[in-house]
């Protein structure tokens, strides 16, 4: 598996609405060959792009999003809330569907980390929604990550019959000590952890044993340098304006 060296975080970083498609566009102008977003179930079981189980930090509306149809949700505006640029003013930027978003991601050419960010008490069954969507409509260019590991390994359940060639992530805050058996577990292939929380002894026996890591969230070019210079595949930044377009 090969990762993009700057991944936009939740589509376009601090730059856009995150989570938006709008996101998506500034990223690869900007030259971002890779993003990620978290995706979560509506009350209707519609896969759609939000980071909170509620709607008030990232939108103009309130609730939380396991007891409201995607229906409902879509009345809400992501785009005017804290980026007035991105307001419309004859109506709402609503939250995207994993449908449009990669419907998007196919035609702007991107590589997408599609994290799994299930609502409390509803982690196997966004696994399984999202793997099926996934099964039947993506090309398997980028990865499935999930901090909700019985989440991820619902996913690949769902895919591995369809669609073997799929890769998987286990995110982590910090690396615990039964990473190898979360991997074998949930069928992952890579680990995304915590920048702050890597050690050089971590990322040597990550390196030794093959396994391909990510950072979050990282946002100097000073410390990217020293994830790379560790064995880092890549890092999820706020800021992907910081590099030029060659190092992406």
């Amino acid at each position: 598996m090969r990762y993009p060296r700057i991944i936009a975080h939740r589509c376009g970083g601090a730059l856009a609405p995150e989570n938006s498609l709008a996101g998506l566009g500034i990223a690869a102008r900007l030259g971002c060959r890779g993003v990620e977003f978290d995706v979560m179930l509506s009350r209707d079981g519609v896969p759609f792009l939000i980071h909170d189980e509620t709607l008030e930090r990232t939108t103009n509306g309130s609730g939380r999003v396991a007891d409201l149809s995607i229906a409902e949700i879509q009345r809400f505006d992501t785009g005017g809330k804290f980026h007035k640029a991105f307001g419309i003013l004859d109506g709402v930027s609503p939250a995207p569907t994993l449908e449009a978003t990669m419907a998007q991601i196919a035609r702007l050419g991107l590589w997408a980390n599609i994290e799994i960010k299930p609502a409390s008490g509803h982690e196997l069954a966004t696994g399984r929604v999202v793997g099926q969507w996934l099964a039947k409509h993506w090309n398997g260019n980028g990865v499935i990550s999930s901090f909700a590991h019985n989440a991820l390994q619902a996913a690949m359940h769902e895919t591995q019959s369809l669609r073997p060639e799929f890769t998987y992530a286990a995110l982590f805050e910090k690396l615990p000590d039964d990473w190898s058996s979360i991997l074998a577990r949930t069928g992952a292939n890579a680990v995304h952890m915590a920048a702050r929380h890597v050690s050089a002894a971590q990322a040597d026996t990550l390196n030794t044993l093959a396994v391909p890591w990510a950072c979050y969230t990282v946002n100097s070019i000073a410390e990217a340098s020293r994830l790379f210079a560790l064995g880092c595949a890549a890092i999820f930044t706020d800021r992907p304006d910081l590099w030029a377009e060659d190092e992406m």
